[in-house]
């Protein structure tokens, strides 16, 4: 076949196929021509998932009618004044959008300008252009966009179920409005109101404060801090979750860089690096930053959807992110996440109890009962079945008190000491031990709950990490009869690469025979530990790693195993002035609000979430 020039339709459905993915793709083309035209409200309305109606109102400036049959034409934009790419200002700048809707949809534009005395209208079908027309319309512009892929109908097919396509649009409207708060939200699917967020008023950081809480929720904001930096070309602020408020997958995660919403895997690298050694693996942390970078320091024109960009200095504003956000991780150091005390540590026990028993029709006393049941289910377990019931004297449950206390490990801790009770920080004073696990501490409003193996697991990272970044040695003890340890031939190459660094540690390794290393020395923070499991733990993990890893990653991921070996195991017996130095030692240490796999040291539960459940509200 010879080769020849494709029908301008066939082109223009080629490039909607590169831009136009979903009716998501379509509101946020349309959503973001809205805010170069300086609208202060957008209405977005849906119909069968956007399949068979979208329509995006604005009260921008408009668009006069002999510009109307430009709009819908290829590579038309106003938004590139000076021809520079390289100085780019708007979030559209390609012309085409509205050309590669229209060629898979059918499409009208009504536009009337603040100073006309009347709309005008023009519609497009499939990429056939009609005529320019008088139409009734308010100030600004609104594009309808009907069965949407009528024309590819390959690509209709792939589109999922109309409230999984709704969902989607939910989500690219929220990107957008997280980074425009000064605009007026509002999306409606089959005639029912899905968001509406009202202009923010004030300083654009407490607007972009105020947008974001209603976006990602009082939860969010309870268990965010703010992160703002900058160097000679660009800037970082915006909100980041604590490691312990985590979540399944990154959609939580919100990027800008020059207000537009971006999924850049730079930026999305460098997030995870910053989080790294504070967040369980398989987690993802909750954030929502803005960047703004000098347009000439970022190329955007780097994919059709404008969903990834290029910087100037890489490097740098990698450096910048992972440093903000370390720093203001940092500042909440000894933070947890606070989801709900003592009704989010219940709701399993809560959502466990059995219903059967009550009337179906009777629902008050349902959820009298659900309100109960904690309570109930502590003094069942603690006094035998007899809550509510009669009191058996010699039966094998009526349980005297120190009993209890030596079958549930329950430490009970003696008065302080006057020097120690003036040490009292956020975390209160020890009060018990129970199960030799976990400490019970006592605030003013609060009562806190410590994982004691998972707080000095903490502190013995930060310590380790502490005396590196000084170039210390750290302290080490030389093993009575060292130490063989059988490895694979890979693992036992891969750990002595590793030797110099693991001497820094503390850890002295030589090799011995073909497949096998020698331990003379430990770091002397480990005391009594397994350290054959200790080695072989690292050796593992360093093979696992192979090259994906900076060494500056892998020596974090050493000195977390480490750290793990040598904590305060659980089931070690406590006294109170150990229990105390902990909590003082959590206060002072970075990060200690969670351990090195990222899960929570403590639990704070507000003394009125306690009084709410014996109901003294």
């Amino acid at each position: 076949m010879s080769i020849r020039v494709l029908p301008s339709n066939l082109v223009n459905q080629i490039a909607a196929g590169e831009v136009i993915e979903r009716p998501a793709s379509v509101i946020k083309e349309l959503v973001e021509n809205a805010i170069d035209a300086g609208a202060s409200k957008i209405e977005v309305s849906l119909s069968g998932g956007g399949k068979n109606l979208i329509e995006v109102r604005d009260n921008g400036k408009g668009i006069s009618p002999e510009e109307l049959p430009l709009a819908v034409e290829r590579h038309a934009t106003s938004k590139l004044p000076d021809d520079d790419l390289f100085n780019i200002n708007f979030l559209g700048f390609r012309g085409e959008a509205l050309p590669s809707i229209a060629s898979v949809s059918k499409l009208t534009i009504r536009s009337r300008q603040q100073n006309a005395d009347s709309g005008w209208q023009i519609s497009v079908n499939g990429g056939d252009k009609g005529e320019v027309k008088p139409a009734a319309a308010t100030f600004g512009t609104t594009i309808e966009v009907r069965d949407l892929f009528y024309t590819t109908p390959a690509r209709l097919k792939f589109l999922k179920t109309d409230s999984a396509e709704t969902a989607q649009c939910v989500e690219m409207l929220q990107r957008i409005s997280l980074a425009n708060p000064q605009i007026s939200f509002y999306f409606e699917s089959e005639g029912k109101k899905k968001m509406a967020l009202n202009a923010c008023q004030g300083e654009l950081f407490d607007c972009r404060q105020q947008r974001i809480a209603d976006v990602m929720g009082k939860e969010f904001e309870e268990n965010a801090v703010a992160v703002q930096a900058k160097n000679d070309f660009c800037e970082i602020s915006g909100f980041i979750g604590v490691p312990t408020y985590n979540k399944a997958n990154s959609l939580s995660e919100f990027l800008f860089v020059n207000n537009r919403p971006v999924r850049d895997k730079l930026i999305l690298g460098a997030i995870k690096g910053a989080y790294q050694d504070m967040m369980t693996a398989g987690r993802y942390p909750a954030c929502v930053i803005f960047i703004k970078v000098e347009p000439m320091y970022v190329d955007v024109n780097v994919h059709p959807t404008k969903a990834e960009v290029r910087f100037y200095d890489n490097g740098a504003v990698r450096g910048l992110l992972v440093g903000s956000i370390r720093h203001a991780l940092s500042s909440g150091a000894q933070k947890s996440a606070d989801t709900g005390g003592l009704e989010h540590l219940l709701e399993i026990e809560t959502a466990e109890q059995n219903f059967s028993e009550l009337p179906k029709a009777d629902i008050s006393e349902r959820k009298n009962y659900t309100m109960q049941a904690p309570a109930a289910h502590f003094s069942a377990t603690s006094f035998g079945r007899n809550y509510g019931g009669g009191y058996s004297r010699g039966s094998a449950s009526a349980m005297s008190i120190p009993a209890l206390e030596s079958k549930y490990s329950v430490r009970v801790a003696d008065e302080p000491s006057a020097e120690t009770v003036a040490e009292v920080g956020e975390l209160g004073l020890a009060k018990a031990q129970f199960h030799n696990t976990y400490i019970i501490s006592q605030t003013e409003d609060s009562i806190v709950i410590i994982d004691q193996h998972a707080a000095h697991e903490r502190i013995t990272m930060e310590r380790m990490k502490q005396s590196m970044s000084k170039h210390e040695q750290v302290p080490t003890q030389m093993l009575l009869l060292p130490e063989v340890v059988d490895l694979k031939l890979t693992e036992k190459e891969n750990i002595l690469e590793y030797a110099p660094q693991l001497s820094e540690l503390g850890l002295m390794l030589e090799e011995f025979g073909n497949s096998a290393v020698l331990v003379r020395e430990i770091p002397a923070l480990l005391g009594d530990t397994d350290v054959k499991k200790l080695v072989r733990d690292i050796a593992a993990e360093i093979s696992e790693w192979g090259g994906e890893y900076s060494l500056s990653d892998k020596i974090h991921h050493i000195c977390a195993t480490i750290a793990c070996h040598g904590s305060v195991r659980a089931g070690r017996s406590l006294n109170i002035e150990e229990m105390n130095r902990l909590l003082r030692d959590m206060e002072t240490t970075e990060h200690s609000g969670q351990c090195n796999h990222g899960r929570p040291t403590y639990v704070k539960i507000k003394l009125s979430d306690i009084e709410k459940l014996f109901e003294r509200r």
